[in-house]
């Protein structure tokens, strides 16, 4: 049977259906909990919930009540930690239900900490930049290799390398992604893209709603650009050529740029990826002739 797409494996699967290691017993039992005895891990990866998914879970619960169990540990003071399963209490609150079917665990911290995290990641409706969060505390917190949690969440090394390098992208393209305004695809091909040279790729991402095909062949040419010198880059134009430019970028989604020699004079320059741009560039102007 395939697969479901995305990380997907369940914990048993991930740790195995007795322990993570010498930490983890066998679960004990399952049980009805009051609500209020439950607490939320504080150690909780995950800080946003959407209060309209909230709302339409609660509206379930109260039809159908809880069909799956929340995980807990049971703390000092006849309290029970949330393993799994943080919205599920959060919308039973809100259905006004005064206990919760639960699965209760013995587990030690640091592995309550890992199967936290674990679980977080392999949710589907996280953006990529929530799971590769996840995947970074689990390696920085749980000590794991990249090797070793490729394992423990069933993703390929590669995978794991490309979520972590969303991190080291600037904070306005780490954002664009969180809101669902670029793809991954796209986060992937700006990080391809010089450092100087992300924001700008974004926002032509965003003002042209470039494809990620469109995206990765600008990156592309960017990457193969020569730097220019630090005199030269420092030079300011006037305000006419970014009007040139906006107007250019009507008809041509790749990467223009002007440059201005000493003499006065100067050069267009209009990239583009192979033979199939160029009979691009013909089409768009016979629209506009």
């Amino acid at each position: 049977m395939k697969q479901p797409k995305g990380l997907g494996r369940g914990l048993d699967a991930i740790f195995g259906s007795e322990r993570i290691d010498a930490g983890l017993k066998p679960m004990s039992r399952m049980a009805e909990i009051e609500i209020e005895r439950i607490i939320p891990n504080p150690a909780q990866p995950r800080t946003q919930f959407d209060e309209e998914a909230l709302d339409e879970l609660a509206d379930s619960i109260r039809q159908l009540g809880v069909i799956q169990p929340v995980t807990v540990k049971k703390t000092a003071g006849d309290q029970y930690i949330l393993i799994s399963g943080e919205r599920r209490w959060r919308a039973a609150q809100r259905a006004d239900l005064k206990t919760l079917p639960a699965y209760i665990r013995e587990v030690d911290d640091e592995n309550l900490h890992a199967m936290a995290l674990v679980e977080n990641i392999q949710r589907q409706d996280l953006n990529a930049i929530e799971i590769a969060l996840g995947m970074q505390r689990l390696l920085d917190e749980c000590n794991l290799t990249q090797d070793a949690l490729s394992e423990k969440v069933g993703k390929k090394r590669s995978s794991i390398a490309n979520y972590l390098r969303l991190l080291k992208l600037p904070d306005q393209v780490q954002l664009a992604l969180k809101e669902g305004l670029i793809s991954m695809g796209h986060a992937k091909a700006i990080a391809a893209a010089p450092a100087p040279e992300q924001l700008r790729l974004l926002k032509r991402c965003l003002k042209k709603g470039l494809s990620v095909r469109q995206a990765e062949e600008l990156a592309r040419t960017l990457s193969e650009r020569p730097s220019a010198p630090a005199a030269e880059a420092e030079e300011e134009y006037p305000e006419s050529y970014s009007r040139l430019v906006e107007q250019l970028e009507r008809f041509f989604s790749q990467d223009i740029s002007i440059k201005r020699s000493k003499s006065g004079g100067g050069r267009i320059t209009i990239s583009f990826a192979d033979d199939s741009d160029i009979e691009n560039f013909i089409e768009r102007f016979s629209k506009h002739s």
